[in-house]
This record gives C-alpha cells, structure tokens and sequence, in this order.
C-alpha cells in the first residue's frame, strides 16, 4: 500500500546512511556508478516514476559522498536500449530500469548482467524474469492489482455487466487481467469487452465512447490505470449517461484518491499501485553497496483496496500524480 511503500522507501533509506560498527567512513566513501532507465512522463503514473527517481537520486547523492546517480529518461523500446548502452559506457556498477517494453529490452539488460554489474529490475518484467536477467526485482502486485478490483465488483454489484479497459500488451497487462478474471470467478459479473487503453486518458477516452455506443447498458467499468479512468469518465459525462454505477480504476494518482476521500459514488474505490517503487529499488541497491547487506530477490508491494475509510492515508496533495 502507498503509505507502506513510502514506509518502506524510508527505512531503506535510513539504513542506507547508517554508519554502523561494520561500516566505516572510508567505504561510505567509496566511488559507486548507479545507472536509473526509466520511460518518459507519457503519463501520470510514470510522471510519478520520474519524480521519485530523480528526488530519490539527489537524496542518496547527497548521504553517500562517493555515489554519483545516473537518471535517463527514454520515450520507446530504442531510445531506452540505447540509453542503457551509454550507461555502461560510462562505467556504472549498477542498473535499476524500469522497461517502457520488457522483452524488447532483454538484450541489452542482459548485457549488463553479463558484464558483472548489479541489475535491479522495477515493475515490468520480461518473460523469462530470474537471476539470470537481473539480481533484484521490485515491483506492485499486479496481479492482485486486478484480483482485488475482481473482488470488489463481485462482492458489491454480483450481477454486473462489465467493460474492461486493459493497459498495454506486455506482460503485467495479462497479469492484471488474469488477475480480475480470479477476482469475479464464481460470481455473475459479466463481461462485455476487453479493448486496449494504452494507459492513456485520450485513448481511454476513446475506447469507452466505443463502448458507450455498442452497449446500451454497461454497470461497471474496470480500467488499470487512474489516467485512462479520466477519460472514462469525462467520455461518461458527455455521453449523459446514467445506468454506470462506477469506475474501478487503479494506481493511487492523488485525483482519484481525493474522489475516493470525498465518496464520490462513480470512484467509490481504488487499487493502489505505487510510482515509489522505482525509489525502493534504488534505495535497496544502494544499501548493497553501501551497507554489507545481501540484496537480492524479489520485493513485492501490496496491492492495497483504498475506500473512503483509508483513503486519508494515502493522499498525497504534493505528489506529481
């Protein structure tokens, strides 16, 4: 959940500033390269990825004299492969990358595994996702990100009939959704549809003008992300209708948690799906190099329900998203 993912966040970074008995200045001293991958802010989830990497960067500079931190942002596949490419030129220790497309960086992940260095990989995972390709990996529960949206349609409007806005087609996007379809196994939540939003409010917003003109009568609509939830409901809104009992959407963008803070009836929920992962990994990279811990495996952050009795704790008005 958000509140524990900061939680978290801090108390690896504490321990990374700890000078402890078996830590001496000398070593907090020492010249370590972290080299951070991640996509441009295309939208609001990964402005929030961009945001904690670069704050999180700054913060471990400034605690740790020898570190210098390395953020490059990347818009597509190439430009990110490339990016990697000139992080290993210029002699890094360590990567943390969060793929804009996992398989299609496989490569040039691989190359830097293969060439000795400490690999932490955040989020999106490729298909084949072990020691092999990468040392740590930290991500949301994706698929209880849509399990528990499944869930929570299934317990509170069993006979719903359902659209589904899916994200992109990578490997998380069919985590969520198989994910939902556990959720709302053994109820009568129906689906009408399944089409691609691409994490994008317009593209979103275009897909549910879609549905809104193919189904008379929709209950519920399930899209992953709190981006394409606006243009659900902005295209809800022009369209006038009125038979849509709520969106389910998903990430914890401030707007959405505020909607849920204040029981708005058509965002009585919502499935967090924190930005601050990207941070965790790099505050846990840097505690490997800094700190003489192990750090290694996978790190996986709760996919937490947010309703109006929780919602409190999870907002976060200066956020970027």
């Amino acid at each position: 959940m958000r509140r524990r993912t900061f939680g978290i966040a801090a108390a690896a970074l504490a321990a990374t500033v700890a000078i402890g008995p078996g830590v001496s200045w000398a070593q907090e001293a020492k010249k370590v390269t972290i080299g951070v991958s991640i996509p441009a802010a295309d939208h609001g989830w990964t402005a929030g990825v961009v945001f904690h990497a670069e704050r999180v960067a700054k913060l471990l500079m400034a605690e740790h004299k020898g570190l210098n931190v390395i953020v490059k942002t990347s818009a597509d596949p190439a430009s990110q492969a490339n990016a990697v490419q000139d992080l290993a030129v210029q002699g890094i220790d360590a990567l943390v990358i969060l793929p804009t497309d996992p398989d299609q960086l496989v490569s040039a992940i691989q190359q830097v595994k293969d060439d000795g260095k400490f690999v932490a990989l955040v989020d999106r995972a490729p298909s084949v996702n072990d020691n092999t390709i990468r040392d740590l990996y930290v991500a949301g529960n994706n698929p209880a990100l849509g399990e528990v949206a499944g869930q929570y349609i299934a317990k509170t409007t069993p006979d719903a009939e359902v659209v589904i806005i899916r994200g992109l087609p990578i490997p998380i996007d069919q985590q969520r959704q198989d994910g939902f379809d556990k959720g709302i196994e053994g109820s009568k939540v129906k689906i009408l549809d399944r089409q691609y939003g691409n994490w994008s409010r317009d593209d979103a917003f275009r897909v549910m003008q879609d549905y809104l003109t193919k189904y008379p009568k929709i209950d519920v609509v399930w899209c992953q992300d709190d981006d394409m939830a606006v243009g659900v409901m902005e295209a809800i809104s022009q369209a006038n209708r009125t038979d849509i009992k709520y969106v389910v959407g998903g990430a914890g963008s401030k707007d959405m948690i505020k909607k849920v803070m204040d029981g708005d009836k058509m965002m009585p929920v919502d499935v967090l799906y924190p930005p601050a992962m990207v941070a965790t990994a790099m505050q846990l990279t840097a505690g490997g190099f800094y700190d003489q811990v192990p750090v290694s495996g996978n790190y996986i952050l709760d996919a937490t329900l947010v309703t109006k009795d929780n919602a409190k704790d999870f907002y976060f008005p200066d956020s970027p998203f």
